[in-house]
C-alpha cells in the first residue's frame, strides 16, 4: 500500500509544484519541465505496481448498472477533454474541463471498485483534482471566452472522445477488467 500511496503522493507534488513554488519552478526553465515529467511517469509507474499489489477491505464491486454509468461517465470525461483541447462551447461553461473530466473518471471508477486500494488510487486523484481547481480559482479570475464556438470542433471532440472511448477500452481489457463488461 506504501508505493501506491507514494505515487499518489508524487502525482500530488509534481502538480502542485507550479502553484505552490511558482519562482523556484520559473527558475528552473525547461529543466524543471525534464524533472516534473519524470516524477509524473514515476508517479504513474508507483501507482500501476502499487495498485497490482495492494490488497484491502473490499465493500462492493462492478454491477451491469455501474459498469454502464461508469462508461458514460469516462466517455464524457474523455468528451471533456478533447473539448478543452479543441476549444469547443463547453469551455464558455467550465473553467477546467481537463479538470472535471478527470474527477469524472475518478469518480467512475470508484463506482466500479469498492476496495480500499481503488479508493487511496482514485479517490486520492479525485481529492487532487479538486484541490487543483480551488488553488487555480484563487490564483486568478476567470473571464469565460466568448466563442467562436464552430459546430465542426464540437462534432470532432465528440467523435475522438468515441474513438479514444474504444480504443482505451481495448487497452483497458488487455491489462485490466473488461470495460464493456464481459
Amino acid at each position: 500500500m506504501l508505493i501506491l500511496i507514494l505515487g499518489v503522493a508524487l502525482w500530488w507534488g509534481a502538480h502542485l509544484f507550479k502553484r505552490a513554488a511558482p519562482e523556484r519552478r520559473e527558475a528552473m526553465g525547461n529543466r524543471g519541465r525534464g524533472l516534473v515529467a519524470g516524477v509524473l511517469v514515476l508517479s504513474v509507474i508507483l501507482m500501476i505496481w502499487g495498485y497490482k499489489i495492494s490488497d484491502g477491505p473490499y465493500w462492493w464491486g462492478r454491477s451491469g448498472a455501474s459498469v454502464g454509468i461508469n462508461n458514460l461517465l469516462v466517455l464524457i470525461a474523455f468528451y471533456l477533454f478533447a473539448a478543452a483541447g479543441m476549444k469547443t462551447r463547453v469551455i464558455a461553461f467550465l473553467r477546467h474541463p481537463q479538470l472535471v473530466g478527470f474527477s469524472l473518471w475518478a469518480v467512475a471508477h470508484l463506482l466500479v471498485n469498492g476496495d480500499l486500494p481503488s479508493f487511496i488510487l482514485f479517490g486520492g486523484l479525485l481529492v487532487w483534482a479538486l484541490a487543483e481547481m480551488v488553488v487555480i480559482n484563487r490564483a486568478s479570475a476567470w473571464t469565460p471566452p466568448a466563442g467562436p464556438f464552430p459546430v465542426k470542433k464540437e462534432i470532432m471532440a465528440a467523435a475522438g472522445a468515441v474513438i479514444v472511448m474504444l480504443v482505451v477500452g481495448i487497452l483497458h481489457g488487455w491489462v485490466g477488467p473488461q470495460p464493456f463488461g464481459g
